[in-house]
């Protein structure tokens, strides 16, 4: 955590960027400090049945950013638990996994006592949950991780459970009008562990003894009297929510609109067990680029990998940063804007007083001042100089830098070498391939000028100077609009509907290289 200011302190009281507003929440729940100075507690959840997702990713890296606004209000300690809810029963085998013949045979248990289809770990759980910390360890995510089979087996819920059952039918009270008739028939919030299949079962219970923790159940055809403590049983996942806030304290978590209902019923739970909810918000979910809702059964998502490939990871912390309760779409196309906007926002920042920095995307993405490296073009820029050159390797690609940039390297510039990997891959993969039309009416003209005037340029002109050469030709050359001859350009010369600052481009890719452009779109 960068040092806290009492003007940075001043400034985050009144901030209106949403890590502080939601970090302002906590602060008015405890005006006085938490009570025995105990640390404040965020958590997100996992369900350990599939790998961690860019979904994962989001909701860690934004609870983070809400954690490390309330230390820049607050000089109270805070603590991230990351949980898995590893005691879930298998419900389907997933597509993609070995041995899914093996897995079918478990369906039903808690996720600890699957064994590991891929033979690495003493269980399914197991063997996700140290995807789950590789992944959040990759990042650099400051977390406590969480086992939900630990935390039944080891006690750790015992009060609490015993607490369910003492409030066992006002907690049904909460569930019943929630749910259908035929799931009200067989609805429990204790789902006991079968002593003789292993399985989680989805069963009516009768409390037997809620001091003991005893609870009374039918087991094939036979009544069972059985604990729930030690982990000889798990909550529904509603009810479950509810007593993990209480037993550990939770003091915030947020989670997706589609979990809205689920946060309200939860939130009931807690407060007929005695305690206060914690804090949070709904955040939006993604869509595909067609407006759909992202489903990992329809695959209609982008991977977490697939982003990496293309853009850096800070672009993506971008990305998630920005609107998180506005309905975005989230597919391979926003990637290049992601990232010249964060470029945008980081460049502005060294200018801006403290009250507009703690607004800046980038200090929640750094959790203060970003490193001080420029970014000498644009992603967008990189993305059309490649797309000209066709395949490009990236010593290829620096060659031309070195023409436009003074002292670019790689070793200078290593943040821009990361992002010429990136673009020599988008272009590859994603970008569509340039399709360029032959010049019409009075681009035939416009096209011929800027041939001579580029042929007339002085070695020493810049960007700026072509730019202004461009921009003449535009207002002088008989085109209704400017915006029709940087159309013209873009679609003669590039192959695309859109492009970047002509000028830059010229200067980048040489007034030599361009001139072939141009009398390859005039011999059209």
């Amino acid at each position: 955590m960068p040092n806290v200011t009492s003007e940075m302190r001043e400034a985050a009281l009144v901030s209106k960027a949403w890590p502080y507003e939601e970090a302002r929440k906590i602060l008015a729940r405890y005006p006085d400090g938490k009570p025995g100075d105990a640390p404040i507690l965020f958590e997100t959840g996992y369900g350990p049945s599939g790998l961690p997702h860019i979904g994962t990713f989001n909701e860690v890296l934004r609870t983070t950013m809400v954690r490390r606004a309330f230390e820049t209000l607050s000089d109270q300690p805070t603590r991230l638990i990351a949980f898995s809810d590893d005691m879930d029963g298998l419900r389907k085998v997933p597509d993609n996994v070995p041995n899914r013949e093996m897995l079918a045979e478990h369906l039903g248990k808690p996720l600890t006592r699957v064994p590991d289809p891929f033979g690495k770990f003493e269980s399914f759980a197991h063997h996700n949950n140290a995807m789950l910390r590789d992944f959040l360890d990759r990042f650099g995510f400051e977390y406590e991780f969480a086992s939900a089979s630990d935390y039944y087996a080891g006690g750790r819920f015992d009060d609490t459970l015993r607490a369910v059952l003492r409030h066992y039918d006002k907690i049904m009270g909460v569930m019943l009008p929630t749910l259908g008739e035929e799931r009200r028939a067989t609805y429990s919030p204790v789902l006991p562990i079968s002593p003789t299949s292993g399985i989680v079962l989805q069963v009516p219970v009768e409390v037997v003894d809620a001091e003991a923790g005893l609870i009374a159940f039918e087991d094939a055809g036979e009544r069972i009297e059985q604990s729930v403590l030690g982990g000889q049983a798990k909550l529904q996942w509603k009810v479950d929510w509810a007593m993990r806030w209480v037993a550990l304290g939770v003091d915030y978590e947020m989670s997706g609109k589609d979990l809205i209902d689920s946060v309200t019923q939860s939130s009931r739970i807690a407060r007929v067990l005695g305690a206060r909810p914690p804090e949070g918000f709904n955040y939006e979910m993604f869509l595909d680029e067609n407006g759909q809702k992202i489903s990992k059964s329809k695959g209609n998502g982008l991977s977490l990998e697939q982003w990496l490939t293309y853009g850096p990871e800070e672009s993506l912390a971008f990305y998630a940063y920005r609107e998180p309760k506005k309905a975005k779409q989230l597919h391979l196309g926003v990637i290049p804007r992601a990232i010249d906007e964060y470029w945008q926002f980081r460049g502005n920042y060294a200018a801006q007083p403290v009250e507009q920095r703690l607004g800046n995307p980038v200090h929640h993405i750094h959790n203060g001042p970003p490193p001080q490296e420029a970014l000498p073009v644009t992603f967008g820029l990189l993305l059309n100089l490649i797309g000209v050159m066709g395949e490009a390797t990236r010593e290829q690609v620096w060659g031309y830098l070195t023409n436009y940039v003074a002292d670019a390297s790689p070793a200078r510039y290593s943040a821009l070498d990361a992002l010429i990997g990136h673009a020599i891959a988008y272009v590859r993969d994603v970008a569509e391939k340039p399709v360029r039309r032959a010049p019409q009416g009075g681009e035939v003209a416009a096209l011929e000028r800027l041939d001579a005037e580029l042929a007339a340029l002085p070695e020493t002109a810049g960007a700026e100077d072509i730019q202004n050469i461009v921009y003449e030709i535009g207002k002088t050359g008989g085109f209704e609009q400017l915006r029709d001859w940087f159309k013209a350009l873009y679609e003669t010369l590039l192959g695309s509907s859109q492009g970047p600052r002509m000028g830059s481009f010229i200067a980048l890719y040489g007034v030599a290289n361009t001139r072939r452009l141009i009398a390859d779109a005039l011999a059209r």
